[in-house]
């Protein structure tokens, strides 16, 4: 039995990490043949060598790698929209991670787990909310999916946090003022602070979740697990709240879940005395949560563009929280890792395995969320840095039309300086220097055009922006590419610039085609079509997991949203999550040879 499981550990690390095969090199025959040798061994041991451990790169120094890809995606085909009933209660397609699956009848839900997507919580919350009388619902846990590829040193890979939040509170249920939950690990939390309560509970409990409105002074919040009560876990004074409704809400990490809202014939568990499910509460009695725009023209992207440390994040937070009624989604691999923490503490203070393996998987989440943020009617913040023009290009395609403006942070030098030297102290550096001056030696300044309907300056304006931006072009140029990139020799520099930042594989033809040594037109790397994001089937990004059916789960069909007839790949009905977690880790192996940087 040992000697199967490593095989199959063996063979999925060698579907992870594909050898690269060595080059035949027949004996020189003459002077010259043997110079074009030596030339040809020395970019082999290119290839061969490891690159050095850096312990200290951080989430910037990936986001750079990121934006240097080539590959150009084709707009991806919008979400079809589904009747249903929005009287209902229900979870909210709107209010809640872009990496939590919803069903079809909108009462059960699981997050995506591959890869980085294992470490990341995700919630949501339900449509409509209360501010009176003795509410209820309840949830139960179906499924702890499979996370094999998460290390074992990993605290709790499978946790549910249960309760209620304000539809203003983000989806980090327990970690804000008003935003009450109940962990799994037997805590109950709210404002990030963590304290005993209740019982440990997982797969296959059961959880009730009730609040009293008409105790007195105070809200009471108190919970019960398989039937048993738990007493009040939270106390809120009423001035406090001032009449806003609280919404059920979950958070979960590698579980299914199911919710009871009122809509099944019989509760799980018999409900205490008095109590009533959300659901049969008077629609007058219920509030809705915010509702998302009704068409992609109502929808915003902002994508920031500045430097490493020039205050990208802080403006976009600033600018989420004055503009509430927007919901802004930020996309950047700072919120990715605040989706990371454990116990409410970011994994830098916690973490005892690679940092920067972990941090190249969250870039490589940020990349996936980007494709099914496309997808979705919302309002986004590009946290990144898009000072690539192909990069600009590239992001904005997808998100043809959505109102796409750019935000430029483009400060003084003076300032720039003193802006990385605080965040190295706080942080650690974060950005090599030989990266920080290939950005700069690449940077270019957006402009309204085809991809973007307006560009904004936050700081210097553009004819000032302009000047320092030239400046750092001649300065990234001047300071050479780093010892590892010598041998970089793509035709054209960046974008026929004349920038000294060029790649080694030299992607020969035509645009898109990628011909050359990563060619996905049929080279090295197998043969896979040339196709965006492929394995999410270009159109329809649930295709590439294959979800099959979800018998067992109320409202999964044989598809999530596709025919049968569509599916990447047959799957038997009745399966669970953790059968078809082999078949869709698959899949997604081979999306990564054809999306990610090598």
């Amino acid at each position: 039995m040992k000697a199967e499981l490593k095989k199959e550990q063996d063979q999925l690390k060698e579907e992870k990490e594909p050898q690269q095969p060595r080059a035949h090199h027949p004996e020189p025959a003459n002077e010259w043949e043997a110079e074009q040798a030596t030339q040809t061994k020395t970019e082999d041991n290119r290839y061969n060598r490891k690159r050095p451990c850096d312990e200290g790169r951080g989430y910037g120094y990936y986001e750079h790698r990121e934006e240097k890809r080539g590959r150009s995606p084709q707009p991806p085909a919008e979400e079809e929209e589904e009747d249903f009933d929005d009287t209902l209660v229900a979870i909210d397609t709107y209010n809640c991670d872009l990496h939590f699956k919803v069903s079809r009848d909108r009462y059960s839900g699981y997050p995506l787990t591959i890869e980085g997507f294992a470490y990341l919580w995700s919630g949501a919350r339900a449509s409509y909310g209360v501010n009176k009388g003795r509410v209820c619902f309840e949830m139960k846990i179906n499924e702890e999916i499979s996370v094999k590829h998460l290390p074992s040193s990993e605290p709790d890979p499978h946790v549910v946090r249960i309760g209620w939040s304000l539809d203003t509170c983000n989806t980090q249920l327990g970690e804000e003022p008003f935003s009450y939950g109940y962990g799994g690990t037997g805590k109950k939390s709210s404002k990030c602070k963590f304290e005993d309560y209740g019982e440990k509970f997982g797969e296959n409990d059961v959880l009730g979740c009730y609040i009293d409105f008409d105790s007195g002074e105070e809200v009471e919040m108190a919970f019960s697990k398989n039937g048993k009560w738990l007493d009040v876990a939270f106390r809120v004074s009423r001035e406090e709240l001032a009449e806003r409704p609280l919404f059920p809400h979950v958070l979960v990490k590698n579980c299914a879940i199911e919710f009871n809202f009122g809509q099944k014939e019989e509760p799980f568990f018999p409900l205490p005395e008095g109590y009533t499910f959300i659901q049969d509460v008077p629609l007058e009695n219920r509030m809705r949560g915010t509702v998302g725009p009704a068409i992609k023209a109502d929808c915003e992207l902002l994508m920031m563009v500045g430097l490493p440390a020039s205050g990208k994040t802080t403006w976009a937070l600033k600018h989420a929280e004055e503009h509430p009624a927007k919901n802004y989604n930020i996309l950047g691999t700072n919120a990715i890792m605040e989706k990371m923490k454990v116990m409410g503490l970011r994994r830098q203070k916690n973490y005892s395995g690679r940092w920067d393996v972990l941090i190249q998987q969250a870039t490589q989440c940020l990349n996936r969320l980007i494709q099914i943020a496309a997808r979705k009617k919302r309002n986004y913040i590009l946290d990144q840095t898009n000072v690539y023009g192909s990069a600009q290009r590239r992001k904005m395609r997808p998100f043809e039309g959505f109102q796409r403006k750019a935000i430029v942070i483009c400060p003084t030098d003076e300032d720039l300086k003193e802006r990385t030297l605080k965040r190295t102290d706080e942080e650690g550096k974060d950005v090599p220097d030989h990266a920080v001056f290939e950005m700069k030696a690449n940077f270019v300044l957006p402009e309204a055009g085809e991809f973007l309907d307006n560009v904004t300056f936050i700081e210097l304006q553009r004819e000032q922006a302009d000047t320092l931006v030239k400046q750092y072009n001649e300065e990234g140029r001047k300071a050479g590419p780093p010892p590892d990139k010598r041998f970089d020799n793509r035709q054209g520099g960046f974008r026929g610039r004349g920038a000294p930042y060029q790649r080694y594989d030299n992607r020969g033809g035509s645009q898109g085609g990628r011909g050359g040594y990563q060619s996905q037109g049929g080279n090295f790397r197998g043969g896979e079509p040339q196709t965006y994001n492929q394995g999410y089937n270009q159109g329809n990004y649930n295709q590439g997991y294959n979800y099959g059916s979800y018998s067992q789960y109320p409202g999964y069909s044989q598809s999530y949203s596709q025919t049968p007839a569509a599916s990447a790949a047959p799957v038997a009905t009745g399966q669970t999550y953790n059968q078809q977690q082999q078949t869709y880790n698959q899949q997604y192996q081979q999306v990564s040879r054809a999306n990610l940087v090598s």
